[in-house]
């Protein structure tokens, strides 16, 4: 893979942890500039040394999905380096998010989720339109879930949001197309992360049996879809969704 998006300058929000991080990682080894955003300022810091010291190129900037003077300020910075070729939306708020049913759910915590995973995604998506239109053949890779395509239960917030990415990009890739920007969504299963760790036992053995390909589902591999979405291999495919989850669903 390396030097598949040589030259490129890409931005990942999400990025201090979890797959974010290992999206950062994937796309500074094959040959991009990664632009690191996350609100864990310390955990960001940490996480673009560690990828400093494998010799790649990282920026780094703090960045709150649910702040829209945040998001301007974020961008307003990066801009100051210049234009991007790419924008990972995988910033998302999962972790507390799950447990309770559709009755049990509370008004507060549905509108935090749809204000940080919905409201947070085109904010950024919009304000970085502009840097990645001055790039031919720029990319938007939308993190989505499986859980928008079988309908998890108890997790009825997060499931909707997801839905919503997925119908945005849709939306995306209409009105950006004429400006040559590509948007595409992958929908990840279940992966082993951080943000996972406190999902029931019961619920990662009902994804690691019901695979097509059983097992666990690790970042590495979600890593090669993102990458080729961004890269000039697909510089043709434009409002797709592509799930991740070892065959757990299928689109």
């Amino acid at each position: 893979m390396n030097g598949l998006l040589a030259d490129r300058r890409i931005v990942v929000t999400g990025a201090a942890r979890g797959l974010g991080r290992s999206f950062a990682a994937a796309i500074a080894q094959a040959g991009a500039r990664v632009v690191m955003c996350d609100i864990l300022a310390q955990e960001l810091q940490d996480s673009a040394a560690m990828l400093r010291e494998q010799g790649v190129q990282v920026e780094t900037q703090v960045i709150d999905l649910a702040s829209p003077s945040s998001i301007t300020a974020a961008f307003s910075a990066i801009a100051k380096g210049g234009a991007i070729a790419g924008l990972v939306n995988n910033a998302a708020l999962a972790t507390g998010v799950g447990g309770k049913t559709m009755m049990e759910y509370d008004i507060d915590l549905w509108d935090k989720v749809m204000q940080v995973n919905v409201r947070g995604t085109w904010l950024v998506s919009q304000a970085a339109v502009p840097l990645l239109a001055q790039t031919p053949h720029a990319k938007i890779v939308n993190i989505a879930s499986d859980t928008a395509l079988w309908g998890a239960p108890r997790l009825m917030a997060y499931v909707a949001s997801k839905g919503a990415i997925i119908s945005m990009t849709r939306s995306m890739a209409r009105e950006l197309g004429p400006q040559g920007i590509c948007v595409n969504a992958v929908a990840p299963g279940l992966t082993r992360v951080e943000a996972t760790e406190y999902v029931p036992a019961e619920r990662h053995q009902l994804y690691e049996q019901g695979r097509a390909l059983s097992g666990a589902q690790h970042p590495d591999d979600v890593n090669g879809s993102v990458l080729y979405l961004l890269s000039p291999l697909a510089d043709f495919v434009t409002g797709q969704l592509l799930p991740v989850n070892g065959g757990f669903v299928f689109n």
